[in-house]
Parts: structure tokens; sequence; C-alpha cells
């Protein structure tokens, strides 16, 4: 009857999220007077009261996003919750990966903070404006959308960067590659292939420079065994190594977000319930899509503190 503590990553941010923690909790508050002290600017500011587009930016919404779940986090932990002792593994959808590394006191707070806005500064700088894209392609199997990627790619990048679960996968790399692969998965029988706005492409090799310069933020950063293991986006194994946590981080970046294998693997190791700590609901979502014999709860609000720790402790 195992737990794991889940965290979200982009695309679950909005304008509010964690003020009811902050307020309810002085250690949720205090996370975010450790981001803000980190990074040396108000992003609270920005998280509570916008404006959206400011915080949809990427190096903006990662480090957001992170605080929150540790707002959360913290909350639970405030009200009793060990986490050691109660939670088998911990896991984060791409940045995600941050904030329950973070939970597991592998990194600082005030550390994956930093490397949050280093990856987001980094992620955006990879490739200029307009030269990458990516498509969610909905109702395809994974099979069928690499060969559509492969046959697109031409000579140039596409491949999937998220395999979300649920029929749900997302291919990046070079615009014209993935309009391509996109036409293309539609003609193979997908149910919708819809160009997505984000602002560069990412988990795609495109991001090569991005993650070298993960490499060397994370080289000058204290790290720690995780007290629980992590399961990590790019290999879904189990790990505690610090150094293997680090290589994993890095190819993260052009890497695969391998999610849908993530909650398969919860299942067949014996996790019983999935607590999605942070804003949104979105993974909470998704792992009902691929697993309906395991339980979901999102944590983002002082109730589900409450309801939470209610079953927990």
């Amino acid at each position: 009857m195992a737990v794991a503590f889940t965290f979200p990553g982009q695309g679950s941010q909005a304008v509010g999220m964690g003020k009811e923690l902050a307020d309810a909790f002085p250690e949720a508050r205090r996370v975010f007077e450790e981001v803000d002290d980190a990074l040396g600017e108000k992003l609270s500011k920005l998280i509570w009261e916008g404006p959206e587009e400011t915080l949809t930016l990427t190096a903006n919404a990662q480090p957001a996003l992170m605080a929150v779940s540790m707002a959360a986090f913290r909350a639970l932990e405030a009200r009793g919750l060990l986490l050691k002792d109660k939670v088998t593994y911990v896991a984060g959808h791409s940045l995600g990966e941050y904030s329950a590394l973070a939970a597991a006191r592998f990194v600082s707070v005030a550390d994956a903070a930093r490397l949050l806005r280093i990856r987001g500064d980094a992620m955006q700088a990879a490739v200029p404006a307009g030269q990458g894209a990516m498509a969610a392609i909905i109702g395809l199997e994974q099979a069928d959308v690499d060969a559509a990627c492969a046959e697109a790619a031409e000579g140039s990048v596409c491949q999937i960067a998220n395999d979300n679960g649920g029929g749900q996968l997302v291919i990046s790399g070079e615009k014209a590659a993935v309009e391509r692969a996109a036409k293309l998965c539609t003609e193979k029988g997908a149910k919708r292939a819809l160009m997505l706005q984000v602002s560069a492409p990412f988990h795609s090799a495109l991001m090569a420079p991005a993650a070298e310069k993960m490499r060397e933020a994370l080289a000058g950063v204290k790290k720690h065994a995780p007290i629980v293991p992590v399961v990590a986006n790019v290999s879904v194994q189990s790990i505690t190594d610090p150094q293997e946590i680090a290589a994993r981080l890095v190819e993260q970046v052009t890497g695969r977000v391998r999610w849908r294998e993530t909650v398969e693997w919860f299942g067949n190791n014996g996790v019983t319930t999935l607590y999605e700590v942070g804003a949104g609901k979105v993974l909470s979502g998704l792992a009902r899509r691929i697993n309906k014999d395991i339980a979901t709860a999102a944590v983002n609000n002082p109730a589900d503190v409450e309801a939470a720790i209610a079953a927990l402790v």
C-alpha cells in the first residue's frame, strides 16, 4: 500500500496559485520568501498578482511552480507528515522533478529556485524565437508518432518530447519538421494534432546548449542523497545516488518525459495512491487515464492539506 508524491510541470501555472497556502501556513509563506531571496526579486508578487503572460514565461513559470509545490509540501510537513515514513517514491513532470528533489532534500529550495531560473533562461535561449515548435498528438500510438517524426525530420530535429499517457504525446523540434509530422500524424489517424503555443522546442535535441548549462549549474550546488528515491523522467528508474540524479537531470533537458511509463512503473511497484503536490490537477487526470487502479489526490490548498494529513498521518 505504497504512496508516491508527484509534482506538476509547466502548464499548471495560474495567477494566484499558492496564496491560500501562504495565508494559512507560515511554513508555506516562508517558502515564497526563500524563493524571492534566492532570485533577488519578488517572484511571489508575480505568482499572486500576475500578469499571466509574465508568469507564463519559462524563466518565471519554472521556479514559480516549484515554489507552490514546496509551499504545499511544507504545509504537509507542518501538519505532521514525515516524508520518509509515509511516502515511498517521489517524481515530477519535467521541472517538477526539481520540486520532487527539493522535497526529498536532494537540494535546498533556494538552490532549486536558482537552478530552475537558469534552466528556464537556458531553454529559452537555446533556439532563436520562431525556429522551434511543439505539437500535441492525441489518439495515435507511440510507434506511429515516432515513425511520423522520423519521416518528417528530413535531416532536422523532430522527436517525441512528452509521453503523457491517455493517448497524449507531444512532439518537439524544428518548426517545419514538427508541422510536417503533425500533418502526417493526422493522416495516420490521430484524433487531433495541435500546434502548441510554446516559446521553444523543449525536450528535444535542439536543447543541447541548455543541457550543458545545466551540467555546469548542477555541478556547482550542494547535493545530498534524497531521503526517498526519485523516479527519474528519462530513465523511469528509482534512483538515490546524487551524481546519477544530476546526470539524469541533464539528460532530461533534451530527453523524453516518460510520464505514462512512470505511472505504469508506480503501479507495478506497489504504489496505490498518487498525491499531486502543487498547482492544478493535471497529473491526477493523466494518472487516472493511465492506471485506474491507482487512487489520486491533489494537494494545492489548505483543505487539500487537511484531507491528505487525515489519510496519511
